[in-house]
């Protein structure tokens, strides 16, 4: 989404909810991105994501089943990938596989609701020394795991309703 369209708000109210009485993880392709989310840590601390995704034909997650970060993600109802566009396919696909793993589920990401955020019209995946080519193949787009995703678009730019700034409206 755009800036300014209230996604990382509404995140952390969703996190919120959900947190009432279930799991919910929040992870983002960067420390950065992921300061501003309530409880968020990068997703490869998170799912113990391999640092050389891209070497490997199928790589996984260096998760042990009957661990509390087994449980965690077996019980978890939401999991929150904040800037998933930045990330590589193969730490979706990796993912995709642990969660099928550990919840007995073959459905994508074990039939876990997954909340991917981002705007593709920002930043594609870093594959170094890779073509523009490489950057597209590497994108979660083209993946299986982009099949089934229902995509939703925050278009508003929200602090100015906010703020109720008419002349900064005629810039949004």
């Amino acid at each position: 989404a755009p800036g300014s369209t209230g996604k990382t708000l509404l995140i952390n109210l969703l996190l919120a909810k959900v947190r009432q009485k279930k799991i919910a993880l929040a992870v983002a392709s960067s420390g950065i991105a992921a300061t501003p989310l309530t409880g968020g840590r990068t997703a490869h601390s998170t799912f113990k994501l391999p640092l050389n995704l891209i070497q490997k034909e199928s790589p996984l997650c260096n998760i042990t089943k009957n661990t509390a970060l087994a449980k965690l993600l077996t019980d978890a109802k939401l999991i929150v990938w904040d800037e998933a566009t930045m990330s590589h396919k193969a730490a979706f696909e990796a993912l995709d596989r642990i969660l099928q793993d550990f919840r007995n589920n073959k459905k994508i990401m074990g039939g876990v609701t997954i909340l991917m955020a981002g705007d593709f019209r920002k930043t594609l995946p870093v594959v170094p020394r890779g073509t523009r080519a490489d950057e597209l193949r590497a994108c979660i787009k083209s993946s299986y795991i982009w099949q089934p995703v229902k995509q939703l678009t925050l278009t508003t730019n929200m602090s100015v309703h906010i703020h109720g700034d008419p002349l900064a409206a005629q810039f949004s």
